[in-house]
């Protein structure tokens, strides 16, 4: 999957509160994380997708990953729903 089918999935959370939501909920295919984000904000993502075997996949820039998405801020992490 890369940022076309993140912008075109209509099943998508973005930002921190709602993609761990997302993974808690098992509801989570796969999880786009920017590297530029601060980690405090992107390592406990990291952790529950690494405990409940979630793919990450990594964007370069959080105002990429922000655009991938549609919305017009920055985006530290962002997840497509199952």
């Amino acid at each position: 999957m890369n940022k076309i089918e993140i912008l075109n999935s209509n099943d998508k959370v973005i930002g921190k509160k709602q993609t761990i939501r997302a993974l808690s909920d098992n509801n989570v295919e796969i999880v786009f994380i920017a590297r530029d984000a601060d980690p405090h904000v992107t390592q406990e993502i990291i952790m529950l997708c690494e405990k409940k075997g979630v793919d990450v996949k990594y964007i370069s820039k959080m105002k990429e990953l922000g655009k991938a998405c549609g919305i017009d801020v920055n985006a530290a992490a962002a997840a497509v729903l199952k």
